[in-house]
């Protein structure tokens, strides 16, 4: 399996940016696509996650109303639509892709089986 993130640059403050994570290699449609972030100094965060075969979404609270997930079943993509970003945003942003998932691992960072390369987001005041 192999997850190819992209779509990271530079805003300002109430911009929009948005993340794709191509994924290759995976056996099954039923997957949990996770969105991490890490911050210098700090352990790497869940941000949003979708299960693939049932196009559940979860996230944390500080994103819910400016982030979107979303699966493109046909392209094996998941994408982070970020709107409203704030300078709290700013990280290095990984996609990962757990396995056989259910509901209640959605964040579970060591659930998660496959990581991609992060991309970096940065967002100015």
């Amino acid at each position: 399996v192999q997850l190819q993130a992209s779509g990271g640059g530079s805003v300002q403050a109430g911009g929009s940016l948005r993340l794709s994570c191509a994924a290759s290699g995976l056996t099954s449609n039923n997957y949990m696509m996770g969105w991490f972030r890490r911050t210098p100094g700090k352990e790497r965060e869940i941000v949003a996650a979708i299960r693939t075969s049932t196009g559940a979404t979860y996230y944390i609270n500080s994103v819910k109303g400016r982030f979107t997930i979303s699966r493109d079943r046909a392209k094996n993509t998941v994408y982070l639509q970020m709107n409203s970003l704030k300078p709290e945003d700013t990280a290095v942003y990984y996609c990962a892709a757990q396995r056989n998932p259910i509901s209640s691992t959605w964040d579970y960072t060591q659930r998660y089986d496959y990581w991609g390369q992060g991309t970096q987001v940065t967002v100015s005041s």
